[in-house]
């Protein structure tokens, strides 16, 4: 999956740190989010949307996928 956390925290001009502060989260977490290493629950997904003002939808997307397929 991949998100907008990194752009989003840096136009706050936030470390990862201070956005794990406002989360309640490590800054390990923070990391792994923003390197796809780990897909937030459903739970920090929705903290991170109120917190940034966005829908999830705008901060995370589905990677697209190279196998398309054939309508019906």
């Amino acid at each position: 999956m991949k998100n907008r956390l990194k752009v989003l925290r840096a136009e706050r001009d936030w470390s990862q740190a201070d956005l794990a502060e406002r989360l309640h989260v490590s800054r390990q977490t923070v990391n792994a989010v923003e390197t796809g290493k780990y897909e937030p629950s459903l739970s920090l997904a929705f903290r991170m949307a109120r917190l940034f003002g966005q829908r999830i939808e705008d901060i995370f997307q589905p990677e697209v996928s190279n196998t398309s397929e054939s309508p019906a």
